[in-house]
């Protein structure tokens, strides 16, 4: 392990967690403790469109929100400046994330944008190879963000996000200043989200778990937190994928997910997310079907390199054995059959033949300077991908 018990660097952030059943009843409570004079309302149109969504526009009314509801998957560079155009033309003090990491990621680059200027891009994170990665100073202060997270991917929680350009790259971000002021945690609320979007996002969470027990940059704290985020979602998305409509449930896949986000903020990601967010941003799948699928790929190509790691994993479920990799990389496989989330690319509609350029790409990803097992040759990548084709 590269740091030590005695010696490590743990990132913390500053977030007012509220988790219960009708959490979202705070939000107007939270904007006025904030200081709050005029929020900005962001969600998807899926979002937008539902009962509880109207519920909390209502609550805020008289604060005379500005709104933004069609924030779309993986976000967009020109979404995020259109919105920052508004966002100081109508004199915007805080803004309201509703949503999972797509709306999420939309608020901290929003803030981003009216904090530091134009254009997005200059703001980005640099990769150079093998393990560095350059992130500009971004010192100014942001606009508080409160978030109320329907998915189970932990975005709310971290200061990191990702916004896709035009091209179909996903720019990378990073600044302590953007993880969320207040988090709303609410299961009932969160009914609202199909279960199969909770189940898909929940192994991204997972995954922040996973590549964080093992990141480069883990310590003993995030390591601490990854094995019970690891147990957590074991139990919570077996417990959604049979019971749905049980709050009980979403509960505790919420906590999972903020308590990946968590191990996200300190770890960092490392191979399996920068295939995730190639494939994500190129294809425009979700990113919560292609971390189910990449999942084991990625673990059982890092295994040889961190055997205790993913004995400690295997452990924290109560598996033993002469190979703990193997074991471990059969629980995510026997867990994707369990929970019925995708297990293959070619059934979220990427061709094969596409999968030679998106290799190409993930060696420019960030992600590869915090991985355990060093990544020197695209073939390594596209033979993942296959894989997983």
């Amino acid at each position: 392990m590269s740091a030590s018990v005695t010696s490590f660097v743990h990132q913390s952030l500053r977030t007012r967690v509220v988790a219960r059943p009708g959490a979202v009843d705070e939000l107007a409570a939270e904007l006025a403790a904030l200081g709050c004079r005029r929020p900005l309302l962001l969600a998807s149109k899926r979002i937008a469109a539902g009962a509880m969504y109207a519920k909390l526009r209502l609550a805020v009314q008289a604060y005379s929100p500005l709104e933004a509801t069609d924030i779309p998957a993986h976000s967009a560079v020109a979404t995020v400046l259109q919105i920052a155009k508004r966002v100081r033309d109508e004199a915007i003090d805080c803004l309201v994330a509703i949503g999972g990491g797509s709306v999420s990621d939309t608020a901290k680059a929003v803030a981003l944008i009216v904090a530091e200027g134009e254009p997005l891009e200059r703001h980005a994170t640099r990769f150079v190879p093998p393990d560095r990665v350059i992130a500009p100073d971004l010192s100014r202060p942001k606009l508080p963000i409160v978030a109320i997270p329907m998915s189970a991917s932990g975005a709310e929680v971290t200061p990191s996000f990702g916004i896709r350009t035009a091209d179909g790259t996903k720019l990378l971000f990073w600044d302590p200043r953007l993880a969320s002021s207040v988090i709303l945690l609410d299961p009932v609320a969160n009914l609202a989200m199909p279960g199969s979007v909770m189940l898909t996002t929940g192994m991204n969470g997972l995954a922040h778990c996973i590549e964080g027990l093992y990141s480069r940059n883990r310590s003993p704290i995030s390591s601490t937190l990854a094995l019970e985020g690891i147990r957590r979602f074991d139990r919570s998305l077996g417990n959604v994928a049979r019971e749905p409509g049980q709050s009980e449930h979403r509960a505790e896949l919420l906590l999972a997910a903020h308590i990946s986000g968590m191990v996200l903020a300190s770890a960092r990601s490392c191979l399996h997310h920068a295939l995730c967010h190639v494939l994500g941003a190129s294809f425009g799948v979700p990113h919560g079907a292609v971390n189910a699928v990449i999942l084991p790929h990625a673990v059982e190509f890092n295994a040889p390199f961190v055997p205790s790691e993913l004995a400690a994993a295997a452990g924290s479920l109560g598996l033993d054995g002469a190979s703990a990799g193997e074991q471990f990389v059969d629980w995510i496989r026997l867990l994707q059959r369990r929970i019925g989330v995708p297990t293959r690319l070619r059934d979220l509609g990427i061709a094969r033949d596409s999968l030679g350029a998106a290799a190409a790409k993930v060696m420019h990803e960030r992600g590869l300077a915090y991985n355990p097992r060093p990544v020197g040759d695209v073939a390594e990548i596209e033979a993942i991908l296959i894989s997983a084709w």
